[in-house]
């Protein structure tokens, strides 16, 4: 760490002067203690790239106090970059790196730390795979590091939590948008909130998209609908009831295979798969309820639930080898079938005090929840040879599911208690110090006889600790240790073999020393050097998509952003990532010194908008990944690349506005995420949308 260690000092002598912006990003975020989330209080415009808040954190402590990297994507960035999809937006975090997900779920990778679970919903857990829509969110926040006492089992790498658009009873408003690129994909949105006296209030959103790429055969569409109502009895009490609703239906696309330990080009466009047989579908059903209650000054505590169930379908044929030298490859495939219900309940206590000249800001919570998991997967049925000759179109014999190879039924019930203290020992002193104890119970059934089943029950401690040092209010130098748990029956917990049933969980450590600097009320410096250990560690087999026991593993990075107004007239939204990460045990799947799956050692990004004048603005974007591996084999190379884009703003009016966004403008061949060494995304070319959009 002695290199990174050099380069944070470097990155803190570099970081920008005061008079770099006027207008920005908020150091003064604070999370309010009565409903929870994080408040920014800024000077200037309230429009901007700025962290308006963060839900996440659960205490109201100002972003420059907490000991952690923290990224948050603003509604106003999402909407100039034209992003409708959570996948899309991740692109510009700074240490996150998407995974293709088979085709048909969000996954990541955060620190080097594969995940299809950990992702949250306004602090509750959606962890059930599948493509998440941003409609109806007002930001999308990103936790780097072991996360366990706010967030229980996985986070192994971090967290991405969602907050949802919620009514503001003070007027009423609304906005709908319309927009079409330049593959005939388009989408309709309409967001509308309306008061209901002073005490009630209720909102829509609403959507309707359809999806079309470069791909042959590729097509879909997404129906989505949340309503939320709002009541305020008091000045001291919120109570909001909503309910989401999503429909996702598209093609599954694994890709293209690989060829001489690279992905195979000037097939960019070809299609692995047949259209009546790649099919994913997608029903979500979401209702949650919250009441934000303050009991006195500097005491409040909220209740949160959340229940929802998923019915979620897919068929696959895909590329199962390499091309050979005959210009050959195999065919795999595979449907499955997943039903998914679950609960949790949530509540948190608050209290900010002092005892004698110490200050604390205490955190007290419980939580609860069941999961129960339906599952079926089928094997393929070729009506002909699975092997077949690579042609730009190729000829893919009909393909049948047979009956059910694997049937499983599994129940999930945790319940965890956690407690926190920020203590400020004096005006330039913090600590940090709390622990989380969860009772985690699974027990799954496999139906296929001969019929078995297996259980575990893991009771794990997860401490955090961290101690921040202010010489001056707006800077902070950090340092900070938290670990979390993972059962070993994958992320998703659908099975549990007999081995499984005997394996101690996967554990993370993390330890993170860093510099925050609010350079001003509306912009933000964080630079953070971390250390990831990893032991028991599981990987996907190259070859399978299965996962196997690979020992220890660690991981090692820089990471540095800057998120405001550098001008006036200049937002920017600015992140680069220099990590490491490697196997250190020897095993058979994974021999010690192998590099981590799709972890490139320099990662960059960068938005900025410049409005040229109070009508018009221009966008650039730029995204940069150095090469990685495609998985833990090390055999096929994903290339680096670089990425442009661009977009032009044009405010018609107060209430009308049309904006062009143009992605890959330099035409770049590249290929930005992998599944297996042979199933590999292909970038999409150049192409346009068109935005247009009215305020009510």
């Amino acid at each position: 760490m002695n290199r990174l260690s050099s380069l944070l000092l470097a990155g803190t002598m570099l970081m920008p002067t005061a008079a770099f912006a006027e207008d920005l990003v908020p150091a003064d975020a604070a999370l309010d203690a009565e409903s929870g989330n994080t408040v920014i209080v800024v000077t200037g415009t309230a429009d901007g790239y700025r962290p308006v808040d963060a839900n996440a954190v659960k205490t109201p402590t100002p972003l420059v106090n907490v000991p952690q990297t923290i990224t948050v994507l603003t509604r106003e960035q999402l909407d100039d970059q034209g992003i409708t999809q959570l996948g899309d937006a991740l692109r510009y975090v700074p240490g996150v790196v998407l995974g293709q997900g088979e085709g048909h779920r969000d996954q990541v990778n955060l620190r080097g730390q594969n995940t299809t679970a950990d992702f949250y919903l306004d602090g509750l857990r959606d962890d059930t795979q599948y493509y998440r829509s941003l409609y109806n969110i007002e930001r999308v926040e990103v936790l780097k590091g072991a996360n366990a006492l706010l967030f229980g089992r996985g986070g192994g790498g971090g967290v991405i939590n969602r907050v949802s658009k919620t009514p503001d009873l003070t007027r009423e408003k609304g906005e709908a948008s319309a927009n079409v690129d330049s593959f005939g994909a388009f989408a309709l949105a309409a967001d509308w909130n309306q008061p209901f006296g002073e005490t009630v209030g209720a909102r829509f959103n609403g959507t309707y998209e359809e999806f079309d790429n470069h791909r042959q055969d590729f097509e879909g569409r997404f129906i989505g609908v949340n309503p939320t109502v709002a009541f305020e009895p008091g000045e001291k009490t919120r109570i909001e009831l909503s309910y989401n609703y999503d429909d996702d239906r598209r093609t599954t696309d694994r890709g293209v295979p690989s060829r001489g330990g690279k992905p195979l080009t000037g097939y960019d466009d070809t299609f692995f798969g047949r259209t009546d047989t790649n099919i994913a579908t997608v029903q979500a059903h979401i209702a949650q309820a919250r009441l934000d209650h303050e009991l006195a000054d500097g005491l409040s505590f909220n209740v949160l639930g959340q229940y929802s169930h998923t019915d979620k379908y897919y068929g696959n044929v895909f590329a199962g080898s390499a091309v050979n030298a005959a210009n050959q490859l195999t065919l795999s495939g595979y449907s499955s079938a997943n039903v998914r219900e679950s609960w949790v309940g949530q509540t948190n206590l608050v209290w900010e005090g002092r005892t004698g000249g110490i200050g604390h800001t205490v955190l007290a919570g419980l939580e609860v929840s069941s999961q129960d998991t339906s599952s079926l997967r089928s094997d393929p049925v070729f009506a002909g040879s699975t092997t077949v000759t690579l042609a730009k179109r190729l000829t893919i014999p009909a393909v049948t599911f047979a009956a059910p190879s694997r049937s499983t039924f599994s129940r999930v019930d945790t319940w965890s208690a956690y407690f926190q203290d920020q203590i400020e020992l004096a005006s330039f002193l913090q600590v940090v110090a709390g622990v989380r104890f969860d009772e985690f119970k699974i027990s799954a059934d496999n139906r296929i006889p001969p019929v078995t089943t297996n259980s575990r029950t893991d009771r794990k401690w997860s401490p955090r600790f961290g101690v921040i040092l202010k010489p001056q209010e707006n800077v902070s130098f950090y340092g900070s240790f938290t670990r979390t748990f993972l059962p070993q029956s994958g992320d998703q917990f659908g099975a549990l073999d007999a081995t499984q049933a005997t394996l101690a969980p996967e554990q993370f450590e993390n330890l993170e020393a860093g510099v925050k600097w609010d350079v001003n009320p509306n912009l933000a410096f964080t630079a953070a050097v971390y250390q990831l250990d990893r032991e028991n560690s599981r990987f996907n087999n190259p070859v399978t998509g299965f996962p196997e026991l690979s020992g220890k593993t660690r991981a090692k990075g820089l990471e540095l952003s800057l998120a405001g107004r550098v001008l006036p007239q200049l937002q920017v939204s600015l992140g680069y990532t220099l990590q490491d990460g490697e196997v250190r045990s020897a095993t058979t799947s994974a021999p010690a010194g192998r590099k981590l799956a799709q972890l490139p050692r320099h990662q960059a990004s960068a938005w900025t908008r410049y409005d040229v004048t109070n009508k018009l603005g221009l966008g650039l974007g730029v995204t940069h990944q150095s090469k990685s591996f495609t998985t833990i084999s090390n055999a096929v190379t994903l290339p680096a690349f670089t990425r442009v884009d661009a977009a032009v703003f044009y405010d018609v009016s107060e209430r009308f506005s049309i904006q062009l966004n143009v992605e890959n403008l330099t035409d770049t061949d590249y290929f930005p995420s992998a599944h297996t060494d042979n199933n590999i995304t292909t970038g999409e070319p150049i192409n346009a949308r068109l935005t247009v959009r009215a305020k009510f």
